[in-house]
């Protein structure tokens, strides 16, 4: 309540800590005089006193709005700061002495020092103290003990804790264009292993450099006065899951949003679908994808401990020039947390975490981009051309939502509670009309598994369809501004930010459950799609995508996504029809596809079918392999079109009698 104290503890905060902690003790030592307590000696085993001089430690917090991370500079050396940020590496615990005393080697003299905070070292004699006052020549010094002679005594000194962290600024505060800034922070005492990587903070500390131990030197010999800037933390908030992002409301929005919210479900879910993705035309299914997984659902504790994700996780697959990245970089610039990567240059510990070595080898665990955008959204461009080891690291991440490691002695686990949005490709590039589901997906089925929405995009040749896409897309180049002028449209960019808070107003504001009814419904259209899916296992074909425990728990989690749009904290029949719509046009028409769509043929084309095959077996022996392209050719030249040769070459590999090699540009004749 004293603004002049409270400014002086900000600008000279080295000078006034150890004085409120010293105040506290103090406080202490009345509370327990008044109530007749004593202080009693600690003993070990042999009765020998231990070392048990009480300390406190003061931590600082505050309510103001923090500054950003880059904004730091000289001025603020030695003064209170107050910065947020994402913790991405933490060392192992060490040891420093705050009151050391050391013991001459040579005439038992001791002496003792106080250490300051921080990176601060001692500065230990070269020569006895007692040497000096009884010799007054430096060669009689080095007889009576020696250079050097000092140890320390552990037994009488005392030690803090310290942990090294490294703290970089929040994804959605870096600007366009640039590379996010990091510093190096120092937790102590009761604050050490209290944080791990990934986590957001609000750091209170004092803005101190160190001269980072050897470097070069001048001419003069002495080394260069470069100061390495660090920071000492005295008080360390936890920013919570639902506070990602600026979770600060003014009275206008609240108010603004709450009569956002109170129109009838379609206005609202019609008027988001409408701000997804402006730029792009059509595609309402995917845009309401993306729509619930900005707002995912809710994160559920079970009373043994375990959670269930409430994210959302959408995968789009299809032809090339459908959009699927434009969608992502919409989600990179909208939702409140966002990374975005690309799968060729992601490996499995730059997604989930690694453990490093720094220049003095000591360990450190570093969190990547799941870890970083932990209560927010991971975008994965190119998700078919990453390695299947590194897919494969993801699955936990998935899922469990945790990161498990157990590298260099470090065994931990991080949290990764993000949504995934993917975009891929089909093996050959295009959706093949003539292979599979199974072939053109050409994913693992647990990886297929965790994704909540699968969308098949299809580039379809529709002429009423093309003039539109194309009208929308000259429009839009019309409309563009120069790169040196601001070509963004200012109404779309003001829907854009008002969709981004809204966002985080929803998430942090509301958590909907199913109800009653809603989980009738819920039951009956699971039960009613594993049948469908057995049924079809019957007959013969195959579902490109399981349906399983988790697909029921997606649809859940969509329904409670909507729910949230509406800020209702119940699931209602309205919310589970519109889910179980979204689930049917992506993840059961991806599910349906296969063997049993393919094209209906005439009985003039089952016959000339029948004659190609036997063309292939005559150019084709048992066991032997010959290039596709040059099959084709080779029938080509005896009148047989290549789309007979295609499709016959599909039917009899779908039966065994071919099988393809070298990712299908080779086949080898089975029977």
């Amino acid at each position: 309540h004293d603004g002049e104290l409270a400014r002086e503890v900000r600008m000279k905060p080295n000078e006034y800590l150890p004085v409120l902690e010293d105040a506290v003790l103090d406080v202490i030592r009345g509370f327990r005089a008044g109530n007749g307590e004593e202080e009693e000696e600690a003993t070990d085993a042999l009765g020998a006193p231990l070392r048990t001089k009480e300390t406190v430690q003061v931590k600082l917090t505050s309510k103001e709005i923090p500054r950003p991370l880059r904004s730091l500079n000289s001025n603020d050396v030695g003064t209170l700061v107050y910065i947020p940020g994402i913790v991405i590496a933490t060392s192992k615990p060490r040891t420093k002495a705050k009151d050391m005393v050391l013991e001459c080697k040579g005439c038992k003299n001791t002496i003792s020092l106080k250490l300051a905070g921080g990176y601060s070292g001692a500065n230990v004699p070269r020569f006895c103290n007692a040497a000096v006052s009884r010799d007054t020549e430096v060669g009689q010094q080095a007889n009576a003990c020696g250079t050097d002679p000092y140890r320390v005594v552990p037994e009488k000194s005392s030690f803090i804790d310290q942990q090294n962290m490294k703290l970089q600024e929040n994804p959605e505060c870096v600007p366009a264009g640039e590379m996010p800034r990091h510093m190096s922070i120092l937790v102590e005492r009761a604050m050490v292993l209290s944080i791990v990587p990934g986590t957001r903070v609000k750091v209170m500390g004092v803005y101190e450099t160190t001269s980072g131990g050897g470097g070069k030197r001048d001419r003069g010999g002495g080394k260069v006065a470069v100061q390495h800037a660090y920071l000492r933390v005295i008080g360390i908030d936890e920013e919570t899951e639902g506070a990602r992002g600026d979770s600060h409301f003014t009275d206008a929005e609240h108010v603004e949003f709450k009569s956002f919210a109170q129109r009838p479900f379609k206005e609202v879910i019609k008027d988001i679908r409408s701000r997804i993705a402006p730029a792009i035309y059509g595609s309402d299914d995917i845009k309401a994808a993306v729509s619930c997984l900005l707002f995912c659902g809710s994160r559920k504790l079970h009373p043994d401990g375990t959670a269930r994700r409430g994210d959302v996780n959408v995968l789009l697959l299809g032809d090339p020039s459908t959009a699927k990245s434009q969608f992502l970089k919409f989600v990179e610039r909208t939702a409140p947390v966002c990374v975005y990567t690309s799968g060729k240059g992601s490996s499995a510990a730059g997604l989930t975490a690694s453990v490093i070595r720094d220049a003095n080898g000591e360990f450190y665990l570093e969190g990547g981009a799941m870890v970083l955008a932990d209560g927010g959204c991971v975008c994965i461009d190119e998700f078919d051309k990453m390695r299947d080891e590194d897919r494969v690291a993801i699955h936990e991440a998935m899922e469990q939502q945790t990161i498990s490691i157990a590298k260099a002695g470090i065994t931990t686990m991080l949290n990764s509670r993000t949504a995934v949005l993917a975009a891929a490709n089909p093996p050959s590039g295009r959706y093949d009309d003539l292979k599979t589901a199974q072939e053109n997906i050409d994913l693992q089925t647990t990886i297929l598994s965790r994704f909540d929405m699968i969308f098949i995009v299809r580039d379809e040749r529709l002429y009423e369809r093309d003039m539109l896409i194309a009208d929308h897309v000259l429009n839009i180049h019309a409309g563009g501004g120069d790169e040196s002028e601001t070509a963004a449209d200012p109404q779309q960019e003001k829907e854009r930010k008002f969709l981004k808070r809204y966002i985080e107003y929803c998430r942090a504001m509301c958590s909907p459950r199913i109800g009653e009814r809603a989980k009738g419904m819920l039951e009956d259209s699971y039960v009613k799609y594993r049948e469908e899916m057995r049924e079809r296992k019957r007959t013969g074909g195959h579902a490109a995508v399981p349906i399983t425990v988790r697909q029921l728990e997606a649809i859940v989690r969509i329904s409670e996504s909507l729910a949230k749009m509406c800020l209702q904290s119940q699931v209602t029949e309205e919310h589970v029809q519109e889910a179980l719509r979204l689930f049917e046009v992506s993840t059961i028409d991806a599910a349906r596809s296969g063997v049993a769509d393919m094209v209906v043929l005439s009985p003039e084309q089952r016959e000339e079918l029948q004659v190609v095959e036997t063309q292939i077996r005559q150019k084709l022996a048992i066991g032997a392999t010959t290039s596709k392209r040059h099959l084709i050719d080779d029938l080509a030249r005896v009148g047989v079109n290549e789309w007979a040769v295609t499709r016959a070459l599909l039917i009899m590999t779908q039966r065994g009698d071919v099988q393809e090699r070298a990712e299908g540009r080779r086949v080898t004749r089975m029977h």
